[in-house]
């Protein structure tokens, strides 16, 4: 951890890789943009695919401008395109467990469970 100069914020710089998650604590001057840190933090020298256009960024995981200026202690964070609908994912989740459930409800061990049914005539 670096020691903070007088007159001057940290923050935090994250992105997200597909099996990581980088992250650097960048020192930058009151009032710096997001992009600024971006641009501080190393991560471009890093990932160039990142020069061209840079990804949305956000604050905490709030979208923001990369001009947006930073408070002391905030998480600027780098967004990647995802590779999935979520909605379309949650979907074919839920028809999956209602095949599953439809599939396993005449099957042994598939009805009420023991501790759910009512107790017989002695």
């Amino acid at each position: 951890m670096a020691i903070k100069p007088a007159n001057s914020i940290r923050v935090e710089v994250v992105y997200a890789l597909p099996d990581a998650v980088w992250s650097r604590e960048v020192i930058v001057p009151p009032g710096a943009s997001a992009a600024q840190a971006v641009q501080l933090s190393g991560l471009l020298d890093l990932h160039s695919d990142l020069r061209a256009e840079l990804p949305p960024i956000g604050i905490y995981g709030r979208l923001c401008s990369p001009e947006q200026p930073l408070l002391d202690g905030d998480r600027v964070e780098l967004y990647r395109p995802l590779v999935f609908d979520p909605m379309e994912s949650r979907r074919r989740r839920f028809l999956h467990r209602q095949r599953k459930a439809e599939a396993g409800a005449g099957g042994p061990g598939q009805g009420t469970p023991r501790h759910a049914q009512k107790p017989g005539p002695a």
